[in-house]
C-alpha cells in the first residue's frame, strides 16, 4: 500500500519508514504542513499517518480539516502525544479515522492501518485478497495460485497487491509507478512494464494464464478473468 506519514521528529518518522517498508508498503515522508497537503492533494494515498505537533503554522488539527474542505477523503490516522480525551475527540470530529496515541507499539500501528484501508472496501473485509485462481493473504504477506505458492519480491508483491485491490479496473502506469514505487519512480522509465512481464512470467509458472494481467493499449493494465 501506498502511505503519506507527516512527521517532523526525525527519530519517530525514520523508526516507522523503516519499519513500514519492511512490511512492503511504500511511504512518502512530509515534515510540515504545507508539504503535506501538497502531497495528498497531488498522490492518492491508502492513508495517511498525521502527526499533530508540525512545525509552522498549522497543526495536525488544522491539516485534516483542510484536507477535508478540499475533498481529501482518505483515510487518516492521528498520530499524537496528546492522550486527552477532548484531543481525541476534536480530531475526529474535524475528519480524522482514527488517533493513536504515542509512545504505542508498531504492530497496533499495523492493525490500525490494515483496520483504516479495508473500512467500507468490500474486498478488503477479510485478511486475503481472493481473484480468480489467486489469493494473498495480507498479514503473512504469501501469495498462492491455484494452490501453489508463489515466490515474489517485495516490489512484485506491491504490484499484484495493487491489482488485485482494483480487479477488473484499468489501472495507468502511472498510478502503478504512484503506488508501487512512490516518490522514487522515474517517470521515464519502463519498470512497470518490466516488472509486469516479471510477474506474469512467475504466476505463469503456477498454472496462471499470462493474460490474467491484461494489457490496455494506451491506458495501462487491468486485472481479468475474461478478455476486455
Amino acid at each position: 500500500m501506498h502511505f503519506l506519514l507527516v512527521e517532523d521528529d526525525p527519530t519517530i518518522s525514520r523508526f516507522l519508514l523503516r519499519g513500514l517498508r519492511e512490511e512492503n508498503h511504500v511511504v512518502d515522508l512530509a515534515e510540515d504542513a504545507d508539504t503535506a497537503e501538497q502531497c495528498a492533494a497531488a498522490s492518492e494515498y491508502d492513508a495517511i499517518l498525521l502527526d499533530v505537533m508540525l512545525p509552522g503554522g498549522a497543526d495536525g488539527f488544522e491539516v485534516c480539516r483542510r484536507l477535508r474542505s478540499a475533498g481529501v477523503d482518505t483515510p487518516v490516522l492521528m498520530l499524537t502525544a496528546r492522550d486527552g480525551i477532548a484531543d481525541r475527540v476534536h480530531g475526529l470530529d474535524i475528519g480524522a479515522d482514527d488517533y493513536l496515541t504515542k509512545p504505542f507499539a508498531f504492530d497496533e500501528l499495523l492493525a490500525r492501518l490494515r483496520a483504516l484501508t479495508r473500512r467500507g472496501r468490500s474486498r478488503h473485509v477479510s485478511a486475503s485478497l481472493v481473484y480468480g485462481p489467486l489469493q494473498m493473504d495480507l498479514e503473512l504477506h504469501t501469495v498462492t495460485a491455484n494452490g501453489q505458492v508463489v515466490p515474489l519480491s517485495a516490489t512484485e508483491y506491491r504490484l499484484l497487491e495493487y491489482l488485485l485491490r482494483r480487479a477488473e479496473t484499468i489501472v495507468s502506469r502511472s498510478q502503478l509507478a504512484d503506488h508501487v514505487w512512490g516518490s522514487d519512480y522515474d517517470p521515464f522509465s519502463n519498470v512497470a512494464d518490466v516488472y509486469i512481464g516479471y510477474l506474469r512470467r512467475k504466476l505463469s509458472a503456477a498454472g496462471v494464464p499470462a493474460t490474467l494481467i491484461q494489457t490496455i493499449r494506451g491506458l495501462g493494465y487491468m486485472l481479468k478473468t475474461q478478455a476486455a
